[in-house]
Protein backbone atom coordinates (compact mmCIF):
# COMPACT_ATOMS: atom_id res chain seq x y z
CA UNK A 1 0.00 0.00 0.00
CA UNK A 2 2.74 2.44 0.51
CA UNK A 3 4.69 2.20 -2.85
CA UNK A 4 0.85 2.43 -4.35
CA UNK A 5 0.60 5.35 -2.35
CA UNK A 6 3.95 7.08 -3.53
CA UNK A 7 3.18 6.25 -6.95
CA UNK A 8 -0.41 8.70 -7.25
CA UNK A 9 1.43 11.39 -5.25
CA UNK A 10 4.61 10.71 -7.67
CA UNK A 11 2.38 10.32 -10.82
CA UNK A 12 -1.03 12.69 -10.72
CA UNK A 13 0.59 15.71 -9.06
CA UNK A 14 3.11 15.75 -12.09
CA UNK A 15 -0.09 15.82 -14.51
CA UNK A 16 -1.60 18.59 -12.63
CA UNK A 17 1.33 20.63 -12.39
CA UNK A 18 2.35 19.82 -16.06
CA UNK A 19 -0.91 20.07 -18.01
CA UNK A 20 -3.06 22.28 -15.47
CA UNK A 21 -0.12 24.58 -14.97
CA UNK A 22 -2.56 26.37 -12.37
CA UNK A 23 -3.40 26.07 -9.09
CA UNK A 24 -6.44 24.31 -7.79
CA UNK A 25 -8.55 26.63 -5.47
CA UNK A 26 -11.88 26.11 -5.01
CA UNK A 27 -13.58 29.46 -3.98
CA UNK A 28 -13.40 30.85 -6.90
CA UNK A 29 -17.08 31.79 -6.96
CA UNK A 30 -16.50 33.97 -3.53
CA UNK A 31 -13.20 35.28 -5.34
CA UNK A 32 -13.12 35.17 -9.28
CA UNK A 33 -9.66 37.05 -9.52
CA UNK A 34 -8.61 33.01 -8.53
CA UNK A 35 -9.33 31.91 -12.43
CA UNK A 36 -10.07 35.51 -14.21
CA UNK A 37 -7.72 38.35 -14.68
CA UNK A 38 -10.93 40.36 -15.54
CA UNK A 39 -12.08 40.89 -11.92
CA UNK A 40 -8.87 42.74 -10.98
CA UNK A 41 -10.42 45.77 -9.70
CA UNK A 42 -14.11 44.76 -10.27
CA UNK A 43 -15.40 45.51 -6.92
CA UNK A 44 -13.79 49.02 -7.34
CA UNK A 45 -12.34 47.89 -3.95
CA UNK A 46 -8.87 47.40 -3.27
CA UNK A 47 -8.61 43.81 -1.78
CA UNK A 48 -5.89 41.46 0.00
CA UNK A 49 -6.52 38.30 -0.11
CA UNK A 50 -5.07 34.89 0.93
CA UNK A 51 -5.58 31.22 -0.15
CA UNK A 52 -4.91 28.09 0.97
CA UNK A 53 -5.54 24.27 0.08
CA UNK A 54 -4.90 20.66 1.61
CA UNK A 55 -5.83 18.27 -0.36
CA UNK A 56 -5.50 14.28 0.25
CA UNK A 57 -5.19 15.32 3.85
CA UNK A 58 -3.74 12.07 5.37
CA UNK A 59 -1.44 11.15 2.76
CA UNK A 60 2.76 11.97 3.33
CA UNK A 61 4.01 15.09 0.74
CA UNK A 62 0.08 15.62 -0.56
CA UNK A 63 -0.81 18.32 -2.45
CA UNK A 64 -0.79 22.30 -0.97
CA UNK A 65 -1.61 25.37 -3.06
CA UNK A 66 -0.87 28.80 -0.79
CA UNK A 67 -1.27 32.09 -2.13
CA UNK A 68 -1.55 35.76 -1.57
CA UNK A 69 -2.45 38.93 -3.71
CA UNK A 70 -3.74 42.38 -3.59
CA UNK A 71 -5.85 43.62 -6.60
CA UNK A 72 -7.58 47.00 -6.90
CA UNK A 73 -8.68 49.67 -9.13
CA UNK A 74 -6.93 52.39 -10.72
CA UNK A 75 -9.24 55.25 -11.39
CA UNK A 76 -12.38 54.79 -12.94
CA UNK A 77 -11.22 52.40 -15.99
CA UNK A 78 -8.88 50.22 -14.99
CA UNK A 79 -7.77 47.83 -12.51
CA UNK A 80 -4.25 46.19 -11.37
CA UNK A 81 -3.23 42.99 -9.10
CA UNK A 82 -0.23 41.15 -8.18
CA UNK A 83 -0.56 37.97 -6.65
CA UNK A 84 2.46 35.30 -5.55
CA UNK A 85 1.35 31.53 -4.92
CA UNK A 86 3.40 28.26 -4.21
CA UNK A 87 2.24 24.62 -5.16
CA UNK A 88 3.48 21.60 -4.12
CA UNK A 89 3.06 17.67 -4.55
CA UNK A 90 5.10 15.03 -3.75
CA UNK A 91 8.57 15.84 -4.47
CA UNK A 92 7.47 18.79 -7.16
CA UNK A 93 6.94 22.51 -5.90
CA UNK A 94 6.09 25.49 -8.24
CA UNK A 95 6.42 29.22 -7.29
CA UNK A 96 4.39 31.72 -9.35
CA UNK A 97 4.36 35.56 -9.48
CA UNK A 98 1.54 37.24 -11.25
CA UNK A 99 0.96 40.63 -12.89
CA UNK A 100 -2.97 41.28 -13.14
CA UNK A 101 -4.81 44.08 -15.18
CA UNK A 102 -8.16 44.78 -16.76
CA UNK A 103 -10.08 47.47 -18.44
CA UNK A 104 -14.03 47.85 -17.34
CA UNK A 105 -16.53 49.56 -18.43
CA UNK A 106 -20.36 50.33 -18.29
CA UNK A 107 -22.14 49.41 -21.62
CA UNK A 108 -25.95 50.91 -19.98
CA UNK A 109 -27.24 50.90 -16.59
CA UNK A 110 -27.27 47.31 -16.31
CA UNK A 111 -23.95 45.83 -17.19
CA UNK A 112 -20.61 46.44 -16.69
CA UNK A 113 -17.84 44.48 -18.36
CA UNK A 114 -14.21 44.29 -18.18
CA UNK A 115 -11.87 42.57 -20.03
CA UNK A 116 -8.16 41.59 -18.28
CA UNK A 117 -5.19 40.02 -19.28
CA UNK A 118 -2.30 38.31 -16.89
CA UNK A 119 1.69 37.89 -17.50
CA UNK A 120 2.59 35.01 -14.91
CA UNK A 121 6.58 34.03 -14.69
CA UNK A 122 6.93 30.38 -12.54
CA UNK A 123 9.99 28.14 -11.41
CA UNK A 124 8.78 24.24 -11.05
CA UNK A 125 11.52 22.09 -9.63
CA UNK A 126 12.20 18.93 -7.68
CA UNK A 127 13.81 17.92 -4.81
CA UNK A 128 17.19 16.86 -5.34
CA UNK A 129 16.96 13.97 -2.92
CA UNK A 130 14.88 12.22 -5.46
CA UNK A 131 17.95 11.82 -6.95
CA UNK A 132 20.05 9.86 -4.00
CA UNK A 133 17.12 7.94 -2.45
CA UNK A 134 18.04 4.24 -1.52
CA UNK A 135 14.73 3.16 -3.54
CA UNK A 136 14.74 5.18 -6.57
CA UNK A 137 11.11 6.00 -7.36
CA UNK A 138 12.10 7.23 -11.07
CA UNK A 139 13.86 5.61 -14.16
CA UNK A 140 17.80 7.00 -13.95
CA UNK A 141 18.47 8.99 -17.36
CA UNK A 142 15.28 10.37 -17.17
CA UNK A 143 15.93 13.71 -18.84
CA UNK A 144 12.36 15.42 -17.92
CA UNK A 145 13.24 14.56 -14.05
CA UNK A 146 16.30 15.48 -14.01
CA UNK A 147 15.96 18.56 -16.11
CA UNK A 148 14.41 20.13 -13.25
CA UNK A 149 15.73 19.57 -10.35
CA UNK A 150 17.87 22.98 -10.22
CA UNK A 151 14.60 24.02 -11.38
CA UNK A 152 13.23 25.60 -14.70
CA UNK A 153 11.40 28.83 -15.36
CA UNK A 154 8.19 29.17 -17.27
CA UNK A 155 6.81 32.45 -18.73
CA UNK A 156 3.03 32.68 -19.54
CA UNK A 157 -0.32 35.11 -20.09
CA UNK A 158 -3.88 34.01 -19.12
CA UNK A 159 -6.94 36.44 -21.15
CA UNK A 160 -10.18 37.11 -19.63
CA UNK A 161 -13.97 38.84 -19.46
CA UNK A 162 -16.43 38.98 -16.72
CA UNK A 163 -19.47 41.09 -16.82
CA UNK A 164 -22.23 41.93 -14.38
CA UNK A 165 -25.69 41.95 -15.40
CA UNK A 166 -28.84 43.35 -13.89
CA UNK A 167 -26.99 43.25 -10.62
CA UNK A 168 -27.03 40.24 -9.84
CA UNK A 169 -25.91 38.04 -12.77
CA UNK A 170 -22.44 37.52 -13.28
CA UNK A 171 -20.10 35.80 -15.64
CA UNK A 172 -17.15 34.61 -16.44
CA UNK A 173 -14.98 33.70 -18.99
CA UNK A 174 -11.15 32.99 -19.33
CA UNK A 175 -8.15 31.37 -21.04
CA UNK A 176 -5.07 30.23 -19.59
CA UNK A 177 -1.97 28.93 -20.57
CA UNK A 178 -1.57 31.08 -23.87
CA UNK A 179 1.64 31.20 -24.44
CA UNK A 180 2.57 27.20 -22.90
CA UNK A 181 -0.12 25.58 -25.11
CA UNK A 182 1.16 27.35 -27.41
CA UNK A 183 5.28 26.63 -27.10
CA UNK A 184 3.92 22.54 -27.10
CA UNK A 185 1.78 22.61 -30.05
CA UNK A 186 5.06 23.64 -31.91
CA UNK A 187 6.92 21.19 -30.53
CA UNK A 188 4.21 18.20 -30.61
CA UNK A 189 3.29 19.99 -33.79
CA UNK A 190 0.00 20.05 -33.48
CA UNK A 191 -2.57 22.48 -33.81
CA UNK A 192 -5.87 21.20 -32.40
CA UNK A 193 -8.31 22.99 -29.71
CA UNK A 194 -6.58 26.45 -30.07
CA UNK A 195 -7.33 28.88 -27.05
CA UNK A 196 -9.81 26.35 -26.14
CA UNK A 197 -7.50 23.87 -24.62
CA UNK A 198 -7.81 25.92 -21.61
CA UNK A 199 -10.60 28.08 -20.26
CA UNK A 200 -13.44 27.96 -17.78
CA UNK A 201 -16.63 29.80 -17.70
CA UNK A 202 -18.28 30.50 -15.18
CA UNK A 203 -22.57 31.71 -14.69
CA UNK A 204 -24.04 32.63 -11.55
CA UNK A 205 -27.40 34.57 -10.44
CA UNK A 206 -28.05 35.55 -6.95
CA UNK A 207 -31.75 35.74 -5.83
CA UNK A 208 -32.15 38.10 -2.46
CA UNK A 209 -35.07 37.08 -0.68
CA UNK A 210 -36.98 38.21 2.83
CA UNK A 211 -35.68 42.14 2.10
CA UNK A 212 -32.32 41.14 1.74
CA UNK A 213 -31.99 38.89 4.81
CA UNK A 214 -32.08 35.91 3.23
CA UNK A 215 -30.02 35.09 -0.38
CA UNK A 216 -29.78 31.96 -2.71
CA UNK A 217 -26.87 32.08 -5.48
CA UNK A 218 -26.62 29.02 -7.80
CA UNK A 219 -23.55 28.86 -9.90
CA UNK A 220 -22.11 26.58 -12.32
CA UNK A 221 -18.37 26.36 -13.57
CA UNK A 222 -17.19 24.58 -16.86
CA UNK A 223 -13.54 23.97 -16.76
CA UNK A 224 -11.65 22.38 -19.23
CA UNK A 225 -7.87 21.54 -19.13
CA UNK A 226 -5.80 19.83 -21.78
CA UNK A 227 -5.20 16.24 -21.21
CA UNK A 228 -6.87 16.22 -17.85
CA UNK A 229 -10.90 14.54 -17.27
CA UNK A 230 -13.97 17.56 -18.28
CA UNK A 231 -14.77 19.34 -15.09
CA UNK A 232 -18.18 20.34 -14.38
CA UNK A 233 -18.54 22.24 -11.07
CA UNK A 234 -22.25 22.62 -9.74
CA UNK A 235 -22.72 25.13 -6.66
CA UNK A 236 -25.34 26.90 -4.27
CA UNK A 237 -24.31 29.38 -1.75
CA UNK A 238 -26.82 30.54 0.86
CA UNK A 239 -26.72 34.39 2.61
CA UNK A 240 -28.37 35.09 5.97
CA UNK A 241 -28.74 38.31 7.30
CA UNK A 242 -27.34 40.46 4.46
CA UNK A 243 -24.52 37.88 4.28
CA UNK A 244 -23.29 37.87 7.55
CA UNK A 245 -23.28 34.23 7.46
CA UNK A 246 -22.51 31.82 4.40
CA UNK A 247 -23.27 28.22 3.49
CA UNK A 248 -22.99 26.54 0.75
CA UNK A 249 -22.62 23.29 -1.53
CA UNK A 250 -20.81 22.45 -4.60
CA UNK A 251 -20.53 19.11 -6.70
CA UNK A 252 -17.98 18.24 -8.84
CA UNK A 253 -18.21 15.85 -11.76
CA UNK A 254 -15.09 14.82 -11.06
CA UNK A 255 -17.15 12.62 -7.94
CA UNK A 256 -16.48 15.40 -4.69
CA UNK A 257 -18.51 17.29 -2.88
CA UNK A 258 -17.99 20.69 -0.53
CA UNK A 259 -19.52 21.97 2.02
CA UNK A 260 -18.96 26.09 2.56
CA UNK A 261 -18.92 28.08 5.86
CA UNK A 262 -18.40 31.72 6.05
CA UNK A 263 -18.82 34.90 6.94
CA UNK A 264 -18.81 38.09 6.44
CA UNK A 265 -17.91 40.39 9.70
CA UNK A 266 -17.94 43.67 7.91
CA UNK A 267 -17.63 44.93 3.90
CA UNK A 268 -13.70 45.03 4.84
CA UNK A 269 -13.33 41.32 6.20
CA UNK A 270 -14.72 38.19 5.05
CA UNK A 271 -13.17 34.63 5.71
CA UNK A 272 -14.81 31.14 3.85
CA UNK A 273 -13.86 27.77 4.72
CA UNK A 274 -14.67 24.60 2.76
CA UNK A 275 -14.50 21.07 3.44
CA UNK A 276 -14.32 19.07 0.13
CA UNK A 277 -15.06 14.93 -0.04
CA UNK A 278 -14.37 12.66 -2.83
CA UNK A 279 -16.67 9.68 -3.44
CA UNK A 280 -14.06 7.94 -5.12
CA UNK A 281 -12.05 4.56 -3.77
CA UNK A 282 -9.22 7.17 -2.85
CA UNK A 283 -10.81 8.88 -0.07
CA UNK A 284 -11.01 5.79 2.22
CA UNK A 285 -7.23 6.60 2.72
CA UNK A 286 -7.70 10.65 2.65
CA UNK A 287 -9.79 12.61 5.42
CA UNK A 288 -10.51 15.01 2.89
CA UNK A 289 -9.32 18.35 1.54
CA UNK A 290 -9.56 21.65 3.07
CA UNK A 291 -9.61 25.56 1.67
CA UNK A 292 -9.61 28.96 3.66
CA UNK A 293 -10.00 31.76 2.46
CA UNK A 294 -9.56 35.51 4.19
CA UNK A 295 -10.05 38.51 1.92
CA UNK A 296 -9.33 42.13 3.46
CA UNK A 297 -11.35 44.91 1.68
CA UNK A 298 -10.95 48.65 1.41
CA UNK A 299 -13.50 50.63 -0.65
CA UNK A 300 -13.04 53.22 -2.71
CA UNK A 301 -14.60 56.93 -2.44
CA UNK A 302 -16.60 56.28 -5.35
CA UNK A 303 -18.09 52.91 -4.56
CA UNK A 304 -18.99 52.60 -0.91
CA UNK A 305 -22.11 50.93 -1.85
CA UNK A 306 -21.17 48.79 -5.24
CA UNK A 307 -20.01 45.36 -4.82
CA UNK A 308 -19.22 42.33 -7.68
CA UNK A 309 -22.49 40.55 -7.05
CA UNK A 310 -24.69 44.19 -7.27
CA UNK A 311 -25.84 46.83 -4.93
CA UNK A 312 -25.62 46.23 -1.44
Amino acid sequence: MKKLVHLILLLLPTAMLWAQEEAVFTHYNLAPILINPAAAGFEESHQVQFNARGQWIGFPDAPKNVGVQYHGPLGNTFGFGLAVMGESAARLSRVRARLNSAFRFKINNDIKFALGFSTEFSQVSIGNNVLGEPEPIYQQGDNIIEGIVNGRQNFDASLGLFARIHENTFVSLSFTNLIAQRLNNIVSNSSSGGIFQHYAFLVGHKFKLANNQFSLEPSLLVRQIKDTPFNLDINLKAGLLNDKLIAGLSYRSLKTIGALIGTEISQSFRFFYTFDLSMQDLQQYSSGSHEVTLIFGFKGAQSKTNSLYGKR
